[in-house]
């Protein structure tokens, strides 16, 4: 899941604008929230690594008719800036989405999205780390939200007890939440297209010698229905369709706007796990749910 919100000022709202905005934001959070579902239904057919990595194979295939050719041209500008290339790959692409099929081994995909929706106080430590005030409501949200977290993993309310899913979902929160934090700082010269081809590439290639041990270690997994579906999905869908409607949303309402839906993002895996896996969610769930969204809220819509 990369987004890559465009620069622009908030646009002038025209009727109907903001209910096509709307909805294609909520386009977007409902497959991303499926992604969490897929990975956890794959958790024992196929290795977290070997997902990853075909996974953005598949998106660097759907991605490339629109940014291949983008970047060549800013070929000069991504040598310049190659360092930061280097470090978004590897937190946006290569890590994160390893982690969050790692946590699927152990993990419900109800916590996993849950404790993923934090992110965006993750983003706001960042952000203070880099010297903006946060103010009285945002560290409040923070706090609470921080709470449902805590509350989630140390009670096992997925039933796993003290699940180390739980732990290497935070990891990939951590993650998300660094490389959105690098997005703030991506160099203007670096356009959109060319910049999320790039990424997907770089993360690509740094996942190739994780993938070649697991395949040496674990073996393949068999291609099915069952196996290669999902992993169209996650690389199509997630990685291509939802990015363009995350994108069309944010130029339709703004980026506040439209985040303002992503945060409904752990009913959404909620709902998908009870009806495609079975999952069930329970009252200590649900208070966590409760925690999280509202600290986030509290954040998000804080004065700045």
């Amino acid at each position: 899941m990369t987004v890559v919100l465009p620069r622009t000022p908030s646009p002038t709202l025209l009727p109907g604008t903001a209910a096509l905005g709307i909805a294609l934001a909520a386009l977007a959070t409902v497959v991303w929230s499926g992604s969490f579902v897929t990975s956890r239904a794959l958790h024992d057919s196929v290795p977290p690594v070997q997902q990853a990595f075909w996974r953005w194979l598949v998106a660097l295939v759907a991605v490339a008719p629109f940014g291949a050719r983008q970047a060549w041209r800013q070929r000069a500008a991504i040598r310049a800036h190659l360092g930061f290339v280097l470090l978004a790959s590897l937190l946006g692409v290569t890590a994160y989405n390893t982690l969050v099929n790692q946590a699927g081994l152990t993990t419900p995909a109800a916590n996993m999205g849950m404790i993923m929706a934090a992110s965006p106080v993750l983003m706001a430590v960042f952000e203070r780390a880099s010297g903006v005030r946060l103010g009285v409501r945002r560290v409040v949200g923070l706090l609470v939200a921080c709470a449902g977290v805590v509350l989630l993993i140390g009670s096992g309310a997925g039933g796993a007890g003290f699940a180390a899913g739980d732990l290497w979902m935070v990891a990939a929160a951590c993650c998300f939440g660094s490389y959105s934090g690098l997005l703030r700082r991506r160099p203007a010269e670096l356009g959109g297209t060319a910049f999320l081809f790039t990424t997907f590439l770089v993360g690509t290639v740094l996942l190739l010698p994780a993938q070649a041990v697991s395949v040496a270690v674990q073996g393949g997994f068999e291609p099915t229905p069952g196996t290669v579906l999902p992993i169209l999905y996650v690389g199509l869908a997630s990685s291509a369709v939802a990015f363009f409607a995350w994108n069309r949303a944010v130029a339709l309402v703004g980026p506040s706007r439209a985040g303002v839906v992503y945060y409904l993002q752990p009913v959404c895996v909620s709902l998908l796990s009870w009806a495609l896996l079975g999952e069930t969610t329970g009252w200590t769930q649900l208070l966590c749910m409760t925690l999280i969204l509202g600290g986030v809220v509290l954040g998000a819509t804080a004065r700045r």
